[in-house]
């Protein structure tokens, strides 16, 4: 079988772990979804259950491969419609004198990737260029390692209307792709240790592009953490202010959060993480921990709490992410995969029948 980008999906129930084998293998046999491998979590351990971050470190049971699925399984439609609609239309508000030049004669330009890295971003490009009647045909699937500089797909339709989506779908794609390349390198660099835990984004994203930068950590092979305020319910230090202490903060967090959602804690101690753990968080994130001072901490809270979940964030680089890797280390957060990550290069370029002409590649 070839080898194709992985996919996790960390925060599926059970019921539905089982829905999605069922579609994906009735995909499978129609010949559809053939672009990522998708990872179900193995029988529950710790406190995770089968919620976020299922199949940590801490777990003697790990990942496993399984099917095959297509990501307009996991994009919403509506969604993805809402939002190409939005960016063409905060591009053009009102008139496009440019679309005087062109007209609407139908013309066709080809995709070309010009830096390397990892392709991310297909269902956005698609749905952009599908709200201005064009038709992308990929040449590439949704995860492809790219060596510059490289064909990607092509694009047809109505001249101005290719020219109309062509800078909001590079923009698009370069973003999403930036973002799984540097997923895709910290993924590497912390596995490259022999750690066995998770890496993960964080919530730092750009406002209105969320879902965007989330599938490209995932096309990336890291976590998306919570996607948003609902997914995880997060103790922070404002919150153990307003609350009036640790245990009180704790304990709303755990009315409010149910059965269904997870409690995790930020602490910037040992008495803090012990306190939280002893509230009965479900994680404790050790927040802005020097490496040296991380894993003794780490250590002390899982010999105390060992169902409790320990994540490692802040100051965390591609370069010293494997200091932060560790046995006690469930997960480790970076937020420079979606507020630091450098977009690839891609151009989009018109062309005559026969006559394709091939662009030079970025300079470093």
């Amino acid at each position: 079988m070839k080898s194709e980008p992985v996919l996790r999906t960390q925060s599926l129930s059970w019921e539905s772990q089982n829905m999605l084998e069922s579609r994906v293998q009735q995909g499978q046999a129609a010949g559809e979804w053939t672009d990522f491998y998708i990872l179900t979590a193995s029988p529950p351990c710790s406190s995770f259950g089968a919620g976020v971050y299922s199949g940590s470190s801490t777990c003697s049971a790990r990942l496993r491969p399984s099917t095959l699925v297509g990501l307009q399984f996991l994009l919403p439609p509506a969604s993805l419609a809402a939002l190409a609609n939005s960016w063409l239309q905060e591009d053009c508000p009102g008139l496009n004198f440019a679309s005087l030049v062109t007209g609407s004669a139908p013309a066709q330009a080809v995709l070309w990737a010009k830096s390397p890295g990892v392709l991310a971003g297909r269902p956005f490009f698609d749905a952009i260029f599908t709200q201005l009647n064009c038709q992308v045909s990929w040449l590439l699937p949704e995860g492809s390692k790219l060596v510059p500089v490289v064909k990607v797909a092509e694009v047809r339709g109505p001249a101005h209307h290719l020219l109309l989506g062509e800078r909001v779908a590079l923009n698009t794609l370069a973003r999403c792709s930036g973002i799984a390349s540097a997923a895709a390198t910290a993924v590497e660099v912390a596995t490259s240790t022999g750690w066995a835990g998770h890496v993960a984004g964080t919530r730092k994203t750009t406002p209105g592009f969320r879902l965007v930068e989330k599938y490209g950590l995932l096309v990336g092979g890291a976590e998306c953490h919570r996607y948003d305020l609902g997914g995880l319910v997060m103790v922070k230090d404002n919150h153990v202010v307003a609350a009036g202490s640790m245990e009180k903060a704790v304990l709303k967090a755990r009315q409010a959060a149910g059965f269904p959602l997870k409690v995790e804690v930020e602490c910037s101690s040992l008495k803090e993480a012990l306190q939280a753990a002893e509230a009965g968080a479900d994680l404790v994130m050790l927040d802005n921990f020097k490496p040296e001072e991380l894993h003794p901490t780490a250590a002390t809270l899982k010999a105390k709490f060992p169902n409790v979940s320990v994540e490692a964030s802040g100051g965390v680089t591609l370069d010293n992410l494997p200091q932060f890797c560790g046995t006690n280390i469930d997960v480790i957060s970076l937020g420079m995969l979606t507020q630091a990550a450098p977009a690839l290069d891609f151009s989009l370029k018109l062309y005559a029948e026969g006559d394709i002409p091939v662009p030079h590649a970025r300079r470093s």
